[in-house]
């Protein structure tokens, strides 16, 4: 059943298009089955996981190589998926309301829906190379929504940048699992957890750290690689819900999360993470409060929360590992709560402007009060889930180490900033005095309300019955995150300690900033101004000189001269056969001349005569029939060497080759003699000697090497039997390899249509112009 729930949202997305052109915008009510569908599926295994079991099944994918599409269903992947599933469920109810009206809302139904297998894809492979199939396609399908809007220039240059800079860390991520893979000798996760310390006691574990991160970081967007996703705000709305709360963000936190097991408890894993995870938590926070767009200011808090979510899976005690799964699940609630707010103030008021915004309370009371219940969670108060989150946090977090403090300041910055960013989002759009906005403010339908409603309120459940919660979800999630089992028992009831004072002082230090929040926003302006350069626009940069070094490039070798392709090819060749022979030592003795018949000797001075008839020929036209000699010379031999199918095989090419050219060049100019001159035609013999000699040394030394008869076993004994031919030559092409073979014709049938697609595109003038001769003979061959 699982197999197929994988797959449901792709199909569903088949008939996504179809369906919206039938329903319009109420399509939205039916596609929106399928995600629930998933999520209900995915509730029956809440039992299973619960009581510590893990679920694991799959199909033979390449036995070949013991690769199976197989999935893994334990305490993480278990949460990832019903966020994944529920939350889609409400986005793609959203998408209805939202794009009501679009002309594309069907196509963008069908992205999303793929979006959303792909990410649950992710999050349930056990497979490395499932993993890493439905990682690229989280990209891909990212790119598709983030580019939606394809007519504005800013969101292409966003989806592209999305796609670059998380494909870019796809093909770490793909070397890493390699190396993994290679160290382990273990394909699947579920078998990789069970390696112990196989993994970290390996002298290739900073290779595979190293690569690991490069994927987990760009998809995460972890600094320095985080310019990425405030760009990708240029997605309609429900797409920025989606893609911050559930989705492709959070796959480089789950990456973590897995491999913590096999790569945490080390000097790499707890010093890189934190520090890296802290300064993204903190750039991201004050980048936040420089912005003015609802959606920009949900973005930057959303790079800060990710960073934190790094920092405390780094930071490795079973205290910080609860208190990133508790935050991961209120994140996930109260980030698409307070993006849906976003979207339905700008689908509603006319703007995302927070300076044009205000008193809109009385007109949208109900997006008014879920965007007050998901900062409540943001700013980690009581009765939600944000509470319990920050509370473990600082739990986690407070030792009494320099380390340990350090990081306890870093979290309650960067909290604080984030309490002030999701009140600014919650109140200022609502409270103070009515100001004028490009539309009238009204209440939105109700697939505008639903998701921010739901959220809401089940952020405010999870912390309510959190007894329940933790037993079902957050345990299960820690226990597989740390590798062995935990438990989490903190509740809504505040209890006296370190960890409340350190809350306190957060939300105290958060007033504070909020009510300087104008202050805070004119100097980053004024510091960002003043620095002038980031990430963003080095990556404008990087691309820039990526087209410049191409442009160069291209220029020395793609030099639009046929006879330049020929003679590098031909130098190449020769160099590549001859110095790693000639390093090695491994020249061929020279065979002894065989003792010929007078009719064999015959055929040798044809085709020494041939030879010379190609070299000294006074124009190209003579020299390509000349060539057909050697060809028809060596045909002879295979006749003589019992061969005639080869034989009658090679006068059918050299016949055809020779007609074929020769018709050809009818149709260009072509020079009466050689115009090289005589320095020119010595290099260029030189260089014909030495690619020539190169060939004839390699086939001589092939031939000194012992023969393996094993293929020639083969096709005698089953050519027959499996081919159903007598002939083996014409079996080996036909059967053996007649994809090879069709490829071949193909190539030659596509060239073809080429020479003559060139030659009759020629205007009639031209035609003419190249049935003349040349006025000076001297230079016409350059015409060619």
């Amino acid at each position: 059943m699982t197999f197929y729930a994988l797959f449901l949202p792709f199909v569903v997305a088949l008939f996504a298009p179809a369906l919206t052109r039938i329903l319009k915008h109420n399509a939205a009510w039916v596609l929106a089955l399928a995600p629930a569908a998933l999520f209900v599926h995915f509730l029956g295994f809440l039992g299973a996981v619960a009581d510590g079991g893990r679920v694991t099944g799959g199909v033979q994918w390449i036995p070949s190589f013991n690769v199976n599409f197989s999935w893994m269903i334990d305490g993480l992947s278990l949460t990832f998926a019903l966020l994944i599933s529920g939350i889609g469920t409400l986005i793609v109810l959203y998408s209805g309301g939202y794009l009501k009206g679009h002309k594309h809302q069907g196509r963008f139904f069908s992205f999303i829906l793929m979006f959303m297998g792909s990410m649950q894809g992710l999050v349930l492979s056990d497979s490395f190379l499932m993993l890493f199939v439905f990682w690229e396609l989280t990209s891909i399908t990212s790119f598709l929504l983030i580019g939606f809007n394809h007519a504005e220039e800013r969101s292409r240059r966003s989806a592209i940048q999305a796609l670059v800079v998380t494909g870019l860390g796809g093909l770490s991520l793909l070397a890493g699992l390699l190396v993994i893979w290679n160290i382990t000798g273990v394909s699947e996760m579920s078998l990789l957890l069970s390696t112990g310390n196989l993994l970290r006691d390996s002298p290739f574990f900073i290779a595979a750290f190293v690569l690991v991160l490069g994927g987990a970081f760009t998809k995460s967007a972890q600094f320095p690689f985080h310019f990425w996703l405030p760009n990708a705000m240029e997605a309609p709305t429900p797409v920025s819900a989606y893609l911050h709360s559930a989705t492709m963000v959070k796959a480089g936190v789950y990456l973590l999360m897995r491999l913590n097991p096999v790569m945490g408890d080390t000097v790499a894993w707890e010093t890189v993470l934190p520090i890296f995870g802290g300064v993204t938590l903190i750039a991201g926070t004050l980048l936040g409060a420089r912005q003015t767009d609802l959606k920009l200011m949900l973005a930057y808090t959303t790079i800060a929360s990710l960073g934190l979510l790094v920092m405390l899976t780094g930071f490795g005690t079973e205290g910080a590992i609860a208190g990133a799964v508790l935050y991961l699940i209120a994140h996930s609630m109260f980030k698409g709560g307070l993006f849906m707010v976003a979207g339905n103030v700008d689908h509603e008021a006319g703007t995302r402007d927070i300076t044009r915004l205000g008193g809109l309370a009385g007109a949208m009371p109900v997006t008014f009060v879920a965007a007050l219940f998901a900062a409540i969670s943001m700013g980690g108060l009581p009765p939600f889930v944000g509470f319990l989150a920050k509370e473990e946090i600082y739990y986690g977090l407070a030792k009494g180490d320099t380390w340990s403090v350090v990081f306890t300041i870093v979290a309650i910055v960067g909290n604080a900033l984030m309490f002030v960013l999701g009140f600014a989002v919650a109140l200022k759009p609502f409270l103070g005095p009515k100001v004028e906005t490009p539309k009238h403010a009204h209440e939105g339908p109700v697939l505008l309300l639903a998701g921010p409603a739901v959220l809401a309120l089940g952020s405010l459940f999870f912390a309510l019955f959190s007894g329940w919660s933790h037993e079902h979800f957050s345990t299960p999630m820690a226990s597989a995150v740390m590798g062995h089992a935990a438990e989490i028992t903190i509740s809504v009831i505040p209890h006296l300690g370190l960890a409340l004072y350190l809350s306190i002082g957060t939300i105290a230090l958060g007033v504070l900033l909020y009510l300087s929040l104008a202050k805070i926003r004119s100097g980053m302006a004024a510091l960002l101004a003043g620095i002038g350069w980031g990430p963003d626009r080095g990556f404008d940069q990087a691309i820039v000189g990526i087209v410049k070094l191409s442009v160069a490039v291209t220029r020395l070798v793609q030099r639009g001269r046929l006879e330049f392709y020929i003679t590098a090819t031909l130098i190449f060749l020769a160099l590549a056969i001859l110095v790693p022979m000639g390093i090695a030592g491994e020249w061929p003795t020279v065979p002894a001349f065989p003792d010929l018949y007078f009719y064999e000797w015959l055929l040798v001075l044809i085709a020494v005569l041939g030879l010379f008839a190609v070299i000294w020929a006074r124009n190209r036209l003579t020299a390509i029939v000349s060539l057909g000699i050697q060809g028809f010379a060596v045909a002879v031999y295979f006749m003589l060497l019992g061969a005639p199918d080869l034989s009658f095989t090679q006068f059918m090419v050299e016949t055809l080759s020779v007609v074929i050219l020769a018709l050809a060049m009818t149709r260009l100019r072509l020079s009466p003699q050689d115009h090289r001159s005589a320095v020119q035609t010595v290099t260029d013999g030189i260089i014909a000697l030495a690619a020539g000699g190169a060939l004839t040394l390699l086939l001589l030394r092939v031939l000194e090497t012992d023969f393996d008869a094993s293929l020639t076993e083969f096709f005698n004994e089953y050519s027959l039997q499996i081919a159903h031919g007598r002939n083996i030559v014409n079996v080996i092409l036909v059967d053996f390899r007649g994809i090879d073979t069709f490829g071949e014709i193909a190539v030659v049938m596509t060239s073809g249509l080429a020479i003559l697609a060139l030659i009759r595109v020629l205007p009639r003038r031209s035609r003419s112009a190249l049935s003349e001769p040349p006025k000076n003979p001297e230079n016409a061959g350059e015409a060619v």
